[in-house]
């Protein structure tokens, strides 16, 4: 299953691509910088820094940067990674940037559940947004 996450919201997508996983299904998110977190922009960027910022910098715990790796990390939370059923999930799940070349022309599915159209609020941020306040480097 491929899905592209422009103005998806993360934790809705990510509860979505989970129980797909887990049933067996491979799955592919694209556009990861344009997916929604929604909240407040203050609480979102603070939350998201002391996620960075919690842990020792060679010790952990570690958290991603990257938009790409921030929503495969939100997806990891889903599922019981611990356990080989929930490994095995979490193998079959890609995640990108843009679109890249192998997928191109290819039919998309829309996950209507992570939908931002019945958002009916403008606080929210895309990760993009929050990934260049952690200071990506690409």
């Amino acid at each position: 299953m491929i899905i592209d996450g422009s103005d998806k919201i993360l934790g809705r997508l990510a509860s979505f691509a989970a129980k797909r996983a887990l049933d067996g299904e491979e799955i592919v998110i694209l556009n990861c910088e344009n997916i929604v977190v929604s909240s407040t922009k203050e609480f979102l960027l603070d939350h998201y820094k002391q996620r960075i910022d919690r842990g020792h910098p060679y010790h952990g715990p570690f958290f991603p940067k990257l938009p790409d790796r921030i929503v495969k990390r939100t997806i990891r939370g889903m599922l019981p990674y611990k356990k080989e059923r929930g490994r095995n999930a979490f193998k079959k799940v890609k995640c990108y940037l843009g679109i890249p070349s192998e997928y191109k022309g290819k039919e998309f599915e829309k996950a209507k559940i992570a939908d931002t159209t019945k958002y009916r609020t403008l606080n929210y941020l895309k990760l993009s947004r929050i990934s260049e306040h952690l200071g990506k480097k690409i």
